[in-house]
C-alpha cells in the first residue's frame, strides 16, 4: 500500500473484504470512514480525492478489522440511529431496532391524546433510546427507567445528557419493577423475549448481551412477570406497551387477559404484518 490513501481508494480496498459480512459493503465502508473523519456520509461520497493522514488510516483499518471479524457495525461505530436520533451504543446494550420504534409511535399518540398524563415508566431501558426519544418529544414528560445492568444505565444517562433531558429521567438499577412504587400514566418495555433454546442458533446472541435477549424457557418469562405487576403500577385509563417477538402475540394476549381485569387489549402489527406490540389500556385500578 502506498503512503498516500485517498477516500475513494480507502472505500475500494475495503469493498471486497466487507462483501463477506455485509450486503451493502460500499455504504458500510463509507459509514466507517465518515465516523473516523467526523464527517457525514454525504461528505465522504462527494470528496473522493480527500487524503487520509496516518492516524486516520490506522483507525479506519482497525474499524474494518473489527467489523470483518463479526462485530456488529453499531458497536464498531459507537452509535446507531433510532427514531431520527443518533444514540451512543456499546456492547452492554441491545442495538436499537426499527421494530422498537412502534412503541415510540404509539406512546406519542397516547401522550398527544392525553395531555395531562405525563409520568412514564421504562422497564429494561438499555441504551435509553425509547425514554430519551419521548423526553425529547415532550418537554413536560417525566420518566423513571430501570435496568438490571449498571453499564446500561450509565449509557442511558450519557444519552439523556446528550439530548439535554437528564433532569427529567430517573434511573434505577433493579430487576424489572421489584422496587418501584407509585403509579404511572404510561408504562413501556422491550424485555428479552427469545426462548433460551433458540439463542444457540442466533447470530445476534453471539454479539449482543445475553441478558438483553434471554426470555427464559418459553421466551415469555419476564413478560409474564411484568404483566402481573401492571395493575399495581398503572393508573386508571393509563397505557402499557410491550414489545413482543413475532408469533407470540396471541399467547401473550391470553396471559394478559388472565392477569389484568377490566382492560382493553390490542395487538399492534409491524410493517411485515407480525404482532409486535401489545397495548394495554387500563380501565380500573
Amino acid at each position: 500500500m502506498s503512503s498516500t490513501l485517498l477516500i475513494h481508494q480507502a472505500v475500494l480496498c475495503a469493498y471486497q473484504d466487507l462483501k463477506e459480512v455485509s450486503d451493502k459493503p460500499r455504504s458500510d465502508a463509507q459509514m466507517l470512514l465518515a465516523n473516523i473523519l467526523g464527517k457525514t456520509h454525504t461528505w465522504i461520497m462527494t470528496h473522493p480525492e480527500a487524503e487520509l493522514n496516518f492516524r486516520e488510516k490506522e483507525d479506519y483499518f482497525h474499524s474494518l478489522s473489527r467489523y470483518k471479524s463479526g462485530e456488529p457495525l453499531p458497536y464498531v461505530l459507537g452509535w446507531w440511529e433510532f427514531f431520527g436520533r443518533r444514540f451512543n451504543i456499546n456492547e452492554s446494550v441491545l442495538i436499537p431496532r426499527p421494530e422498537t420504534e412502534h412503541i415510540v409511535e404509539h406512546a406519542i399518540r397516547f401522550l398527544l391524546a392525553n395531555p395531562s398524563k405525563r409520568s412514564a415508566l421504562d422497564i429494561g431501558t438499555g441504551s435509553g433510546c425509547i425514554a430519551v426519544t419521548l423526553l425529547d418529544e415532550f418537554e413536560d414528560l417525566q420518566i423513571t427507567a430501570t435496568d438490571i445492568s449498571y453499564s446500561a444505565l450509565k449509557l442511558a444517562r450519557d444519552n439523556a445528557v446528550k439530548f439535554g433531558v437528564e433532569s427529567r429521567l430517573r434511573l434505577s438499577q433493579m430487576d424489572l419493577t421489584i422496587a418501584i412504587t407509585g403509579l404511572f400514566d404510561l408504562i413501556f418495555a422491550n424485555l428479552p423475549y427469545i426462548p433460551t433454546a433458540s439463542l444457540e442458533n442466533l447470530k445476534v446472541a453471539r454479539n449482543e448481551p445475553l441478558i438483553a435477549l434471554n426470555g427464559g424457557e418459553d421466551g415469555l418469562s419476564l413478560i409474564k412477570q411484568l404483566l402481573k405487576d401492571i395493575p399495581r403500577l398503572l393508573v386508571p385509563e393509563g397505557c402499557a406497551l410491550l414489545e413482543l417477538e413475532a408469533g407470540t402475540g396471541e399467547r401473550v394476549l391470553e396471559v394478559a387477559r388472565a392477569d389484568i381485569a377490566k382492560a382493553d387489549f390490542r395487538l399492534i402489527q409491524d410493517l411485515a404484518g407480525h404482532d409486535r406490540v401489545l397495548a394495554i389500556e387500563y380501565d380500573e385500578s
